[in-house]
């Protein structure tokens, strides 16, 4: 019996090491965290910084997807990513850095509209807008998978 529980607690323990924060949704080699809190677009990259991450980057539809699902167990209808062209117009940028490999725009996205800079995606409409970054909206963070062990954050 003690065999086998030092097995199972071995296990869980790696998985730990190899896995996301508590509270945090794996994809790939990434965590999410649905932050629900409403922050402007800046505030909201600040919070992310804060917990080792970015908001978010998408580069993959199965990572729009679990995007989607967060927002939609969250019951908010938009939410702040990671995109911004906030530093030259239609050039689109992701806050940490990874290439702009992947778009899902709504029809006539992004418009610009009155000087629109930030990035949310729509849940009900399943794509993406541009913003106001001024805006106050809930966000997402995402991170790399620490190889360390990751604690209870969040």
């Amino acid at each position: 019996m003690f065999f086998l529980r030092s097995i199972t607690t071995a296990y869980h323990q790696s998985q730990r090491c190899r896995g996301c924060p508590n509270g945090w949704s794996r994809i790939h080699r990434r965590c999410f965290l649905y932050v629900p809190r409403a922050m402007n677009w800046a505030t909201a990259e600040r919070n992310c910084l804060s917990m080792g991450a970015n908001l978010a980057s998408v580069h993959t539809s199965a990572e729009h997807q679990l995007i989607q699902r967060l927002t939609a167990h969250n019951g908010y209808g938009v939410t702040w990513v990671g995109g911004t062209d906030a530093s030259g117009e239609g050039i689109w940028l992701w806050s940490d850095g990874s290439r702009f490999n992947y778009q899902n725009w709504c029809g006539g996205e992004p418009n610009n509209y009155l000087k629109q800079d930030c990035l949310q995606i729509n849940y009900s409409s399943k794509c993406w807008d541009d913003q106001h970054c001024h805006v106050n909206l809930p966000s997402i963070c995402a991170r790399k998978i620490s190889r360390r062990w990751v604690g209870t954050e969040a």
